[in-house]
């Protein structure tokens, strides 16, 4: 038997709390159990209010106490409490409480679930504003293996009552979201800010896994959180798996590098790995404790107009193979970006980029938005412990142009100086000088006209992967004539 949305009508207004709760109590099949550590029993509350709870409800649990938390459910190897380890062992748990002390004999056609939430909210002091980790692990098939959905949030608002409400809602819209929306999973991703504001919730890692999801692409869910306004920034390790940034960047020095990598090139990795190599010497630097990031912004993903999501997973899966973390980001503005990690560490960030993007940086168009104009984006970036490593440009007379004769705005001649002489911006030298004239776009170019040499200018196995996924609409000429 599996729940099917026939009837499940688009609704011209936002279902209440109250209804989603309901039309899950009345369903016979529905059951299961809700554990929720940190912030109350906020999310079964508006199914016991709704009504008709005991058809659904076969438990609800607040392990609040740590050593009760741990018998129960074991004892993290970090010791923490708020992680995704640790919401996976309750949904588990639970999950498996359930098949032991119910039969399929006596329930053929129940569909259990769990739901988890192990959360903080925002600390006396208001130093924290809190975080947490949501679940729910279930079935749409009493037959099927169980499906899951993981997401990790953070509050945004200044009270803890009024955070402990917003995480009720929000469990309720995920639990409806699970049984009635699964086969629309972008639609499951925006209900579940009904009733919400942006402003209340952050959600910036989710994951979804199962029989019911085994098309979905957690990279292309991760990129609807930005898409979408729920987040700033997203990322997902070279496996291809979301991962939360907080967890990749915490105290770390962090070396960035911004592009449109469409494809990535030899230009590019020569400029990481140049950098790279400067930045671990930097005394403020511990080369055991640098991490790497490749950004790709949201308005250089909607350079050609409208996203292309396949556009977007084939850079993906080169920088992925390449064993790249990659962060999508909604900064068009380099400040923003370097605030962002200031979230996670105070440590020496590092900034890769070309000559352009370095010029851009000095264009006041970009920062007329801000009250403090320029200077108010320069303090934020540059008075960080930030330190730009810049790359070369070669001209079209063959003479190259660095730091020290890159021309900016007459205006801002002063103010690049100081920066410049203050060791803010620094040349890379070591550069291989064979590769400054591949660009991206002539890669791109070369792919789609089918002309010959494009594969030398990118990093090894980067075109063979290209042709055998035919990515960027990459065609061999044996298979347009077989056409």
């Amino acid at each position: 038997m599996e729940i099917t949305l026939a009837g499940d009508k688009e609704f011209d207004e936002v279902p209440s709390l109250k209804s989603k709760a309901l039309r899950i109590n009345l369903n016979e099949n529905i059951y299961g159990t809700f554990a929720e550590i940190g912030a109350g029993q906020e999310t079964v509350r508006h199914f016991f209010r709704a009504g008709g709870a005991s058809g659904t409800i076969a438990k609800a649990m607040s392990a609040y106490d740590k050593d009760f938390s741990d018998a129960i459910y074991g004892i993290e190897d970090d010791k923490r409490y708020v992680t995704e380890a640790r919401l996976k062992k309750m949904l588990s748990h639970e999950i498996d409480l359930i098949e032991k002390r119910l039969t399929r004999d006596k329930h053929p056609t129940k569909l259990f679930f769990s739901y988890a939430n192990t959360v903080a909210t925002i600390d006396f002091a208001k130093k924290y504003k809190g975080h947490g980790w949501v679940g729910i692990k279930y079935q749409v098939d009493p037959h099927e293996d169980y499906n899951e959905i993981t997401l990790h949030i953070r509050f945004r608002e200044n009270d803890a009552r009024l955070q402990q409400e917003t995480l009720g809602i929000l469990g309720t819209n995920l639990i409806y979201g699970a049984f009635y929306k699964y086969n629309v999973p972008k639609k499951l991703l925006r209900y579940l800010y009904d009733h919400l504001d942006k402003d209340q919730l952050e959600i910036d890692t989710i994951n979804f896994s199962g029989p019911v999801f085994k098309d979905v692409d957690n990279r292309l869910m991760s990129l609807q959180l930005v898409k979408n306004g729920m987040t700033d920034a997203v990322m997902f390790a070279p496996d291809g798996n979301n991962v939360l940034p907080a967890a990749v960047l915490y105290k770390k020095n962090i070396l960035a590098l911004r592009g449109s990598f469409r494809p990535v090139t030899r230009v590019n990795m020569d400029m990481l790995q140049k950098s790279y190599d400067m930045f671990i010497k930097e005394n403020k630097v511990d080369p055991d404790n640098a991490q790497v990031v490749f950004e790709i912004t949201l308005s250089n993903l909607r350079a050609e107009g409208e996203i292309d999501e396949q556009d977007f997973m084939d850079r993906a899966r080169l920088l992925c193979s390449l064993g790249q973390t990659v962060l999508i980001s909604n900064f068009q503005e380099y400040y923003r970006l370097v605030e962002y990690f200031s979230q996670y560490t105070k440590a020496r960030v590092g900034l890769a980029m070309g000559v352009n993007n370095l010029v851009d940086i000095f264009d006041e168009k970009y920062y007329r938005h801000l009250s403090g104009g320029i200077l108010e984006a320069f303090g934020k970036l540059f008075f960080k412990d930030l330190r730009v490593y810049l790359y070369p440009m070669e001209n079209e007379d063959g003479t190259v142009t660095n730091s020290e004769n890159l021309k900016v705005h007459p205006r801002m001649k002063e103010l690049y100086k100081f920066f410049k002489y203050n060791g803010k911006v620094v040349d890379i030298t070591d550069y291989d000088e064979s590769v400054l004239n591949i660009f991206s776009r002539t890669v791109l170019k070369a792919i789609a006209e089918r002309e010959d040499g494009w594969e030398a200018m990118l990093p090894e196995g980067v075109a063979q992967l290209i042709k055998e996924k035919h990515l960027f609409g990459y065609e061999a000429e044996e298979e347009i004539y077989n056409e």
